[in-house]
């Protein structure tokens, strides 16, 4: 072996045995199609339209948007309607949530808010409601 072979294979073996942060380096999936869409709701102390979806068809909630609402009403049916931004400003995935400030969708300048966080949905939602699971 030549010396700039063994000098290129040195430097490749190094920057293979650095330590890697597989977490923060995952790109963020776009926004799944409505048709992935389980469940929606709404945060009223934070202001934030929430759409939870299965990605993988299973009900199992594995992607979430939040959105700011800009105006809240009720339909003439009383039916909620919300009126928000356009692309979200928080996601949940793969137990990490990202923060897009921009709110200009999934287009990588998306910015890790915290690793290792499960979404909760209890607080939203009550694990018996009249004594039914939910």
């Amino acid at each position: 072996m030549r010396w700039p072979q063994a000098l290129t294979l040195a430097g490749l073996l190094t920057v293979m045995s650095l330590p890697t942060d597989t977490s923060s380096r995952e790109v963020l999936p776009v926004e799944p199609d409505l048709s992935t869409r389980i469940d929606e709701l709404y945060d009223h102390e934070a202001r934030l339209f929430i759409m939870l979806y299965s990605l993988q068809g299973d009900g199992n909630i594995d992607y979430i948007t939040g959105r700011l609402v800009q105006e809240y009403a009720r339909s003439n049916y009383g039916n909620p309607v919300y009126y928000t931004e356009q692309n979200p400003l928080f996601y949940w995935w793969n137990h990490t949530m990202w923060n897009d400030p921009e709110q200009d969708g999934v287009n990588g300048n998306e910015k890790i808010y915290q690793e290792n966080i499960e979404f909760d949905i209890a607080r939203y939602k009550p694990c018996l409601f009249n004594g039914q699971p939910c």
